[in-house]
Parts: structure tokens; C-alpha cells; sequence
């Protein structure tokens, strides 16, 4: 059984819409792409049979990990964050303090991150590193690169 994760309720759908897909759309490609393969001969010595027989694999994979990651999700209030530290979904606005550039995040689930959007994941070394954290309080987070000390400046929903 997997973990509890908690997801906005756009997060959540998103992940429903793509399981849906993959259950119809994905799946009738897939039988598609056997049935052209099977019709081409010989099936011991067809590739093209053997790499849609892997690639349906694969996705029946991604269905499963898929419904379970939907059984256990969470959808969270975005009213109800606590903005007096950094919590999941909290959008924070931090200060490198070596170099004094700020930035702005929002802390989601690990499946909803998109670094484009100013989504970070909870348990990247960015989210781990500003979790529980308070306005004003110095975060040491350990990046690839080295230690990031930031500052928070501002805890939003």
C-alpha cells in the first residue's frame, strides 16, 4: 500500500485524466500496434510484435503505479494552509543570501512539481530544506552544487 500524498484539486484531476487516457486511448493503441505487428508473420522472429509486447507492459505498469497513487490521494483545501510556516501547498517566497536573488515556489506533491510553474516538490532538497520553516527564519538546504542558505521572506497561500 502506498503513502497518503496530498494534491490541489487541479493536481488530482490532472492525474485522473492521465489514468483515464492511458486506460482507453493508451491501451487501444497499443492492441493497435500488436495486431499490425502479429499481422506481419513469423511473431519469434517479428520485433516490431516484441517491442509493442514491451511497450504494452510498460504502460500496463503506469496504469498500476497510477491507480495506486489516485486510491491514496488526498485532495487538500487550499483555505484551510497554515501560512505561518511552510507547509505543503504554501507558496513561499525566499532570498538567496549569497547572492541576494529572490525567488517564489509553491510546495506541491512530488507528481504535480514543474520547476516552469514555481512548482517544487515536498521532497526535493529545495522542499525539504524550507519545510516548517517561519517567516523570516534562515533555511540551509543542501543542493547539488552545495549548501543554499535562503531567507524566507514571505509565506502565502
Amino acid at each position: 500500500m502506498s503513502k497518503i500524498q496530498y494534491y490541489t484539486e487541479e493536481g488530482f484531476n490532472n492525474l485522473k485524466n492521465k489514468l483515464h487516457e492511458l486506460k482507453t486511448k493508451g491501451r487501444a493503441d497499443i492492441a493497435r500496434q500488436i495486431a499490425e505487428a502479429r499481422d506481419k508473420g513469423d511473431l519469434s522472429e517479428n520485433a516490431e510484435y516484441d517491442a509493442a509486447k514491451d511497450a504494452q507492459g510498460l504502460m500496463e505498469m503506469e496504469i498500476s503505479k497510477l491507480e495506486e497513487i489516485v486510491a491514496s490521494a488526498r485532495i487538500l483545501d487550499e483555505s484551510t494552509i497554515d501560512t505561518s510556516k511552510v507547509s505543503l501547498l504554501s507558496k513561499v517566497k525566499i532570498k538567496n543570501k549569497k547572492n541576494g536573488a529572490t525567488m517564489a515556489y509553491t510546495l506541491v506533491a512530488e507528481e504535480e512539481a514543474d520547476l516552469k510553474l514555481g512548482k517544487i516538490s515536498i521532497n526535493s532538497p529545495f522542499g525539504k530544506g524550507l519545510f516548517g520553516k517561519k517567516l523570516g527564519e534562515t533555511a540551509e538546504i543542501q543542493a547539488p552544487a552545495g549548501v543554499v542558505e535562503v531567507e524566507i521572506l514571505e509565506i502565502t497561500r
